[in-house]
């Protein structure tokens, strides 16, 4: 299965053996292997992480031109997820998404991304001068949340479209849903350009045949993981992979050598190190464990009043091929408290932290570190809420519908770098918006910089505002003002 020895940690090998020769430091960082450091903060820590906590030099490598351990550690990476190369990431994935981008577009050329990518994707644009063309992905209205952009979708914007220079596409969505990839893969391919892919929520796809497959394997030429997501890495640790003949790796390392620090955390690459490790070794068997704990709280809280947790039974529908198990969504509509309500409630009585709330649910990440106690700790906080809110009858507003995409004025960096005022939102008609404005749910922004502002936006604000929901992304957070491009 794999050309090199996964068992292999060169990077954390050489940070011991750095550690085992007792090194007396004169470098940085200044607390010195720990000596320097506040006592309170290092007793909590211990000393271990301190040791490990280095600069660049010849013994451990340099993140910018690796040509020892760090090199090793990413070809491990590259042949652990079928790729022709891996690039360490420790400013996260919106680094990471923001190098993709800039990899394959440059100022001017058009980029195919969908309507609810994240706020990086955006970042990537306005950093690279590109011109985003928007999908709008599809929606679940029972549960109010984007879905996958479907084939059809990339396939009808390509040929609107055909002198795009690339296209992204998130797979699988924050809440575990794919598209079918490999179909979009194919579509991207035949206009001779790059897909790119926002594998943020999908570091672990390759690993266990019950999960949706990977970009890789579905033959997208780069994407980017967030390793700190499901598997075992740091905050902040993320991998850059990239298989493709359309994608030049000395220009993705050049551009990550720009965005990335010239002093990275050695502690967080080991732990990138390791994480491959752990995931290549023994993927298939925590992932194992991972999904039927999963799938067990699944069918545990369809059985409790008020709540509803999707799994296969949505297969087929517009935007879903395949579904991550791991991601556990409950949607609490039905018992008439939004998922900030119940965010708040697991908290603060129960001291149960989820991933993420919406008006309507709430997110549950599972991982290798989750236990049938943890679980049923879970299962049985949401019972008692189930009890308690059971009499409740303001069951919560139906979904509304989006406006169309506006039509656009300026490229992003453009709206990003112009002089901007604040007027109210009801003057704004037929200006040019110097901000976002997103709606939740689905989290797909109503507004882009760049984007003139029509009354049917201004009243679809209002509509959400007098229904409840929650609209942000501009300065002002009441959403009564809007910073417009100075004409």
């Amino acid at each position: 299965m794999y050309k090199l020895d996964q068992d292999e940690t060169p990077l954390f090998d050489a940070l011991m053996e750095y550690v085992n020769r007792e090194t007396i430091p004169f470098h940085v960082p200044g607390h010195k292997k720990g000596v320097g450091m506040d006592e309170e903060f290092k007793d909590f820590i211990g000393v271990n992480p301190f040791k490990i906590d280095v600069t660049v030099f010849k013994l451990v490598d340099s993140l910018h031109h690796p040509t020892g351990p760090i090199k090793k550690a990413q070809l491990l990476a590259a042949d652990a997820y079928g790729s022709d190369a891996a690039f360490f990431s420790i400013h996260g994935t919106s680094g990471a998404i923001q190098a993709m981008i800039m990899s394959v577009v440059s100022s001017g050329d058009k980029i195919l991304v969908p309507r609810n990518v994240h706020k990086s994707v955006t970042a990537g644009i306005i950093l690279s001068g590109a011109l985003p063309v928007y999908m709008q992905p599809e929606l679940d209205k029972k549960v109010g949340i984007a879905q996958g952009v479907t084939p059809e979708t990339v396939e009808a914007t390509l040929k609107d479209n055909p002198d795009a220079k690339a296209v992204l596409i998130i797979n699988p969505t924050y809440y575990g849903v794919a598209t079918d990839i490999k179909k979009i893969a194919d579509i991207v391919h035949s206009y001779d350009i790059p897909l790119i892919v926002d594998e943020a929520h999908g570091p672990h796809l390759g690993f266990n045949d019950k999960l949706p497959i990977s970009a890789m394997e579905a033959g997208a030429d780069i994407c980017a993981q967030s390793t700190h997501k499901i598997i075992g890495a740091l905050t902040q640790c993320s991998l850059l992979q990239v298989k493709s003949k359309y994608v030049d790796t000395h220009r993705v390392q050049q551009i990550l050598n720009l965005l990335q620090t010239t002093s990275p955390s050695y502690i967080l690459m080991a732990s990138l190190d390791c994480a491959r490790r752990q995931i290549a070794l023994h993927g298939k068997e925590l992932l194992d464990s991972t999904i039927e704990l999963a799938n067990y709280a699944r069918k545990e809280i369809n059985t409790i009043p008020g709540f509803y947790c999707f799994g296969e039974e949505i297969l087929g529908e517009p935007g879903v091929y395949a579904v991550d198990p791991t991601k556990i969504t409950v949607t609490c509509r039905d018992l008439g408290i939004t998922g900030y309500e119940l965010d708040t409630i697991l908290a603060e009585k129960y001291h149960i932290q989820v991933e993420l709330s919406d008006l309507y649910n709430v997110l549950a990440v599972g991982s290798f570190g989750d236990t049938k106690e943890s679980i049923d700790g879970l299962i049985n906080a949401l019972r008692e809420i189930s009890e308690d809110y059971s009499n409740r009858k303001n069951k919560k507003p139906d979904f509304l519908d989006i406006p169309a995409i506006p039509e656009s004025a300026l490229i992003p960096r453009e709206a990003f770098n112009s002089k901007k005022v604040s007027i109210p939102i009801k003057e704004s008609v037929g200006m040019i918006s110097g901000e976002f404005l997103l709606a939740y749910p689905p989290g797909i922004p109503v507004l882009c910089p760049g984007e003139i502002i029509t009354q049917e936006i201004i009243d679809y604000v209002y509509e959400l505002k007098e229904a409840g929901l929650y609209v942000q992304g501009t300065e002002d957070p009441q959403v009564e003002h809007i910073k417009i491009v100075k004409r």
